[in-house]
């Protein structure tokens, strides 16, 4: 699979997978300079690029696991999700869950971008759903 992706900025790096099996593409951070993300708060991180997600996928960006692990940064609404009809910059929705400031640096990994199939659903609304074993039960019905 292809994944056209424009330059906004003429410093802006090409997503990259480290290793050829890697399901996920680093996105970088694009700064004039250093970024501080203050304990417990959160910065919007520019990429300057944009890609062409191909219709019938979405693009999901996930945190990368050595920044969340190992700094408590994550990303603010869990995972990111690029339709294929967005044409605009990637731009990074941090938010540090840890007691001690993080910095980001131009040119650091931020994030990663992983392109999965989607189904377009039809919604129909019905008076009556189907019975399941579990039904209603919820947020821990089925135990710990």
């Amino acid at each position: 699979m292809t994944i056209n992706y424009k330059k906004l900025h003429p410093y802006a790096k090409q997503p990259f997978r480290a290793t050829i099996n890697s399901a996920g593409a680093d996105l970088f951070a694009l700064l004039d300079c250093d970024t501080v993300i203050k304990a417990e708060s959160q910065s919007v991180i520019p990429t300057g690029i944009a890609v062409e997600i191909p219709e019938g996928y979405g693009g999901f960006i996930f945190p990368r696991s050595s920044v969340s692990t190992k700094h408590g940064v994550s990303l603010v609404n869990s995972v990111g999700l690029i339709d294929s009809d967005y044409r605009g910059e990637l731009l990074i929705s941090l938010i540090n869950h840890s007691k001690k400031d993080y910095t980001v640096k131009s040119g650091e990994r931020i994030a990663q971008l992983v392109i999965i199939p989607i189904e377009i659903a039809e919604f129909v609304q019905k008076s009556e759903l189907s019975d399941t074993i579990r039904g209603e039960g919820g947020f821990g019905s089925t135990g710990l």
